[in-house]
């Protein structure tokens, strides 16, 4: 067998463990983007905007459990202002998040809004940071969806201090198929926008969030 010959058929083999490869990385892509922790005490739970409400859902549950003894609600940004200048009433998904929780069983008393409004996660783990410190605590059970939870992960590494421990649960109520992301568009975008977001986390968040 001719050197061409030999070369063309490893060029070939290569090809293929290549193609194969891509095909493992691309059907695991969501699977790896699932990372939660065993559920543990804390000073809070804390559920994150979006998914609303099967974030909300599960918070509930975990304060049920006896987890932490009160559950935090993100504020995200909204046409509130605008609309309350026309007199058009206004609900944000903060209150419906409130209204979940307090239906399932939480004291209205124990689920509290953070005061600043988020525009993303970036946000949203500054502020669970800065909360603790202002309440002299140090540790939260953060509440998202399946695919959010490795850049929830990487965020807090990077923004919260040194002293203060995560806890990262999962809201099953979410319908992501981590196993099959790439059937439907919801899915897909959302692989798609957690892995950016992922790479802006690791190249040191150039994208800031808008302001």
């Amino acid at each position: 067998m001719g050197f061409r010959r030999k070369f063309r058929i490893a060029a070939v083999g290569v090809f293929a463990l290549v193609c194969c490869m891509a095909f493992v990385a691309f059907r695991g892509a969501g699977r790896w983007l699932v990372r939660e922790d065993p559920l543990a005490k804390a000073d809070e739970i804390v559920v994150l905007s979006g998914a609303m409400p099967a974030r909300a859902e599960e918070a509930a549950k975990v304060f049920q459990m006896g987890y932490a003894p009160v559950v935090w609600v993100s504020l995200p940004t909204s046409p509130r202002e605008e609309l309350t200048a026309m007199g058009i009433p206004y609900s944000g998904e903060e209150d419906y998040s409130r209204e979940v929780l307090v239906h399932l069983g939480v004291p209205a008393n124990d689920v509290k809004i953070f005061a600043q409004p988020i525009v993303n996660t970036e946000n949203e783990i500054q502020e669970i940071s800065e909360q603790l410190r202002r309440d002299g605590e140090t540790s939260a059970i953060i509440v998202t969806s399946p695919q959010h939870t490795r850049r929830v992960r990487a965020l807090w590494k990077k923004l919260a201090g040194a002293d203060q421990h995560l806890v990262v649960h999962v809201a099953p109520q979410d319908s992501f198929d981590a196993g099959h992301w790439w059937r439907n568009s919801r899915d897909t975008f959302s692989v798609v926008r957690e892995y950016l977001g992922l790479l802006n986390a690791w190249l040191g968040l150039p994208v800031r969030p808008r302001v």
